[in-house]
């Protein structure tokens, strides 16, 4: 109805009395895209660029069917204590693998991390058939990266899927700060 013709995303946030209050409208591809794929088997980036090709989607909403649940950790060079950047070379970059893990990554053993750009340099996907499964995944997969030479977020990723309100799914856009400060 906008006239908009590509891949998108539209946020909102979502109070406890469950209004939805419009956020924003990316026209690209998302960080998270791996999630919707992983519960959807589509791969949104091919679809993308058969769009941007001029074909038609080969499917509409209703073919999409959701399937089991899916967790994405962001893998951050920074202190998980401070969140400050954490520039430098990596000495050692080993990705967790296996059923249901995906990772998505730039980096290797000598990538020198710049200082001057978004600190993102990893996602870590889980799948599973059940959201305290794909939680115990992504605890494993935590286990087995590892990324030397640099500090990273992975602790940090590990005490919120360890925390009951993460597990519980009873959390806000507030939780985090909270959690935050409680463990300083």
């Amino acid at each position: 109805s906008i006239g908009y013709e590509g891949a998108g995303t539209v946020e909102f946030l979502v109070d406890d009395d469950d209004n939805f209050y419009f956020m924003e409208m990316n026209t690209r591809i998302q960080v998270e895209h791996p999630v919707t794929e992983m519960v959807t088997g589509v791969d949104l980036i091919a679809e993308q660029i058969k769009i941007a090709s001029g074909a038609n989607l080969e499917f509409n909403q209703d073919d999409i069917h959701l399937n089991g649940h899916a967790i994405e950790c962001r893998i951050n060079a920074e202190d998980p204590e401070t969140f400050m950047p954490s520039p430098g070379m990596i000495k050692l970059f080993h990705p967790p693998g296996g059923p249901g893990i995906r990772t998505d990554s730039h980096i290797y053993s000598g990538y020198v991390v710049p200082p001057n750009y978004d600190s993102m340099i990893a996602k870590i996907i889980a799948y599973a058939e059940d959201r305290q499964t794909a939680i115990k995944k992504m605890l494993f997969a935590l286990d087995e990266t590892v990324i030397e030479g640099i500090k990273t977020n992975i602790k940090l990723h590990k005490k919120l899927l360890k925390s009951d309100f993460f597990r519980n799914g009873d959390f806000t856009i507030n939780t985090l700060n909270a959690f935050i400060k409680e463990k300083r």
